[in-house]
């Protein structure tokens, strides 16, 4: 559990219960969570603030979270991606355009988020921890 202490991890979901949901299990797991209702509000943070993940909903009003996603790898190339959708064919077109991304698909339990999210970092965490 410490390896993820102090991992910053900003969430994009407009669906207000999702987003509380996820932000509150998030916290639970020992994540500090900054949550957002739309890709609009997350880009001036991933400007401003340091996150190790950025975990989205594909499908947003305003920018999507593909639009973020490449917003995010010109302000903040070193944050991680993740996105959350409940839509299959938006899968495949994050597939072709964000190949790097790991996408998890609704419904999720809450175990298989978190255990993404420290796949995702198990794969760039220093071997000389």
């Amino acid at each position: 559990m410490s390896e993820r202490n102090g991992l910053r991890i900003l969430l994009a979901e407009d669906e207000e219960a999702m987003r509380g949901y996820l932000a509150r299990a998030l916290e639970n797991a020992g994540y500090e969570v900054t949550a957002v209702d739309r890709g609009t509000q997350a880009v001036p943070l991933l400007e401003s603030q340091h996150f190790d993940l950025l975990l989205s909903d594909i499908v947003m009003p305003e920018m999507d979270g593909i639009e973020l996603a490449q917003r995010c790898g010109e302000v903040s190339p070193r944050t991680k991606v993740m996105f959350i959708t409940g839509f299959a064919a938006v899968t495949l077109r994050v597939s072709r355009e964000q190949p790097q991304a790991k996408i998890l698909s609704k419904p999720f339990h809450l175990r298989d988020l978190v255990l993404e999210i420290e796949r995702v970092f198990e794969d760039c965490l220093p071997a000389t921890v």
